[in-house]
C-alpha cells in the first residue's frame, strides 16, 4: 500500500535529517530569519537539533502572533514536504472503501467516581485532594491541575462522556486513556495497527469494562481489526466522519525513529480532514515533558529557591563538578526574576524525529485553538513506559531522577490522571490567556522538570549514574 514517506532527493535518498532541518527553517523563517538560516546550515542535525528546537520556542515568545506563525509555518512545511507516492501529503485522496465496523459492549457497571491508583493506593475524595496538594508542594505539577482534577471528581457524571465518541488513535499506547474511558462507561473508537495479539488484548479489556469499543476492521469482525494510519488517512477519515456523537480525536500514537514523524503527520492529516467534515470535532493530545516549554514566573521562583536551598553536600559538589565538566553539570535552571522562564528538558538521546513529531502536535493544538476548536493538550509526567525503559540510559536517568526533585510516574497513575484532565477540558473551556504558551502550561504535570533547581540536562547524566543499579533491578 502507498503510505506517507519523506521526500526523495536527486539520488533517491530520503533523509530525515534534511527533512527536519527544512521544516524547522520553514517554521522560523518569517519570525526569525537568522534562526532559520542556522537550522538550515546545521552540519550535524542528530547531534545539534536541540538548540534549534529550543529556538522555535524562544522565537515565539515575542508575541502571540509570532508563536502562531511558527506553528502554522511548521505545519504547512510538513504537509507540503511529505509525500504519498508521487503526491504531496496535502493532496492525498481515497483509493479504496472505508473500513467496516465492529462493536464490543462491555458488561461491567461503570465506575462512577474518579479514583487514581498511586503506589498501591486508590486515591479518591480527601485522599486524592491531599495527594494533589502534596504534588504541588513538591513542584511536580502546576497549580491549575488541582482545580481541574477536583472539578472532575465533583462531577462524576462527566466521566461517561455522554454524547461523545472519543477516538483513541494509538489505542494500544501505554499513555493513552483507552482503559480509563471504558472503565467509566464512555464510547471509544479504537484505532491502531492490525496486530492480532494487541487487538485480542484490547477486546478483552473492552469486554470486561463498562463502555463501548468501536473499531475499524477489514471484514466487520474484531479479529480483523486495525488500520495503518500512514496508509489509509482518507479512508479512515470517512469512517470516523460517519460515527455518532461529537467526535474527540485523541492523538496517542508513538513509533520509533523516523516512523514517529510519519505516523504523527498521518494523524495530523486525519485531523485536517475530519475537521472539514465535522467542524465540531474536539482534539486531544499528550505533550511529552522532555521538550522545551515556556513556564510561568512562579515556577521560576520555585526553581531558584530550590537551587538556593540545596544541601551543603550538594553545594560542595557543585563547584568541582561544574569545573571539570566545562560548566555543563548541575547548572542553575533559570535566571532569577525572569517571566516567563524557558524550561529545556529535551533529552538528546530521544532524537530529532521524536522531538519534531511531538512539536507537530503542539503546533496543531495552537492553530486549532486559534480557529475555535476545543483542544485538550496537557503535559504528561515522566512515566516508566516500555518505550522508556527499553532505552537503558533513559531508564537509568528516570531511576535516579528523584534525587533532583523529579518524580517519575507509573503508567497506571499517568493514564487515569491524564484521562481526567481530558474529561475536564471537554467540559470546561480554556480561559482566555494573553499568550498561547500559557495554554500549554495551565494543566502541566511535568513531574518536577519545570521546578527543579537544576537545568534538567545538566543533572541527567548524574541521575543516570545514580539510578543505574535501580534501573537494572
Amino acid at each position: 500500500m502507498t503510505s506517507i514517506d519523506f521526500p526523495a532527493d536527486d539520488q533517491g535518498r530520503r533523509s530525515t535529517s534534511a527533512f527536519g532541518k527544512a521544516v524547522v527553517a520553514d517554521a522560523l523563517r518569517q519570525v526569525d530569519p537568522t534562526g532559520a538560516a542556522a537550522a538550515q546550515r546545521e552540519p550535524n542535525w542528530r547531534g545539534g537539533y536541540v538548540a534549534h528546537m529550543r529556538r522555535l520556542v524562544e522565537a515565539g515568545l515575542a508575541s502571540p502572533e509570532d508563536w502562531r506563525t511558527i506553528a502554522r509555518s511548521g505545519l504547512d512545511s510538513i504537509h507540503s514536504r511529505l509525500v504519498v507516492g508521487d503526491q504531496p501529503l496535502a493532496e492525498w485522496s481515497a483509493s479504496s472503501e472505508p473500513p467496516k465496523t465492529a462493536v464490543i459492549k462491555g458488561e461491567a457497571e461503570p465506575l462512577e467516581e474518579l479514583v487514581i491508583p498511586y503506589r498501591g493506593q486508590r486515591l479518591k475524595g480527601a485522599e486524592l485532594h491531599a495527594q494533589l496538594e502534596s504534588w504541588q508542594k513538591a513542584g511536580v505539577l502546576e497549580p491549575g491541575v488541582i482545580d481541574a482534577v477536583l472539578t472532575v471528581a465533583a462531577n462524576p457524571e462527566w466521566l461517561r462522556a455522554d454524547g461523545r465518541t472519543i477516538v483513541a488513535v494509538g489505542a494500544g499506547s501505554e499513555m493513552g486513556p483507552f482503559t480509563s474511558l471504558l472503565r467509566w462507561g464512555a464510547q471509544v473508537a479504537a484505532v491502531d495497527l492490525p496486530r492480532p495479539d494487541m487487538w485480542d488484548r484490547l477486546a478483552g479489556v473492552a469486554a470486561e469494562r463498562a463502555g463501548t469499543m468501536i473499531v475499524p476492521t477489514a471484514t466487520g469482525d474484531v479479529k480483523d481489526a486495525g488500520v495503518d494510519v500512514t496508509s489509509a488517512v482518507p479512508e479512515l477519515t470517512e469512517w470516523l466522519a460517519g460515527l455518532e456523537g461529537q467526535l474527540v480525536l485523541g492523538n496517542y500514537v508513538y513509533a520509533d525513529g523516523a516512523a514517529n514523524v510519519r505516523v504523527c503527520a498521518a494523524v495530523d492529516a486525519l485531523t485536517i480532514g475530519l475537521l472539514r467534515q465535522r467542524p465540531d470535532t474536539a482534539l486531544g493530545f499528550l505533550a511529552t515533558p522532555t521538550d522545551v516549554f515556556a513556564v510561568p514566573g512562579d515556577a521560576v521562583d520555585f526553581s531558584v529557591a530550590a537551587f538556593a536551598a540545596r544541601s551543603k553536600v550538594s553545594k560542595a559538589l557543585t563547584r568541582p563538578l561544574r569545573a571539570v565538566s566545562g560548566n555543563r553539570l548541575l547548572t542553575r535552571q533559570y535566571t532569577p526574576g525572569i517571566d516567563p522562564g524557558l524550561n529545556d528538558s529535551l533529552v538528546s538521546q530521544q532524537g530529532p524525529n521524536y522531538a519534531l513529531a511531538k512539536r507537530l502536535q503542539r503546533w496543531r493544538a495552537t492553530v486549532a485553538r486559534t480557529e475555535g476548536t476545543t483542544v485538550s493538550l496537557n503535559v504528561a509526567p515522566p512515566t516508566r513506559t516500555r518505550s522508556v525503559v527499553k532505552n537503558r540510559a533513559l531508564a537509568a536517568a528516570y531511576a535516579g531522577a528523584h534525587r533532583f526533585g523529579v518524580e517519575v510516574f507509573e503508567p497506571a497513575t499517568s493514564n487515569v490522571l491524564m484521562a481526567a484532565l481530558l474529561i475536564h477540558d471537554l467540559h470546561v473551556p480554556m480561559p482566555a490567556h494573553e499568550h498561547p504558551w500559557q495554554d500549554e502550561a495551565a494543566h502541566a504535570v511535568h513531574g518536577g522538570l519545570w521546578r527543579t533547581g537544576y537545568a534538567p540536562r545538566s543533572a541527567l547524566g548524574l541521575a543516570a549514574l545514580l539510578g543505574l543499579g535501580a534501573s537494572r533491578a
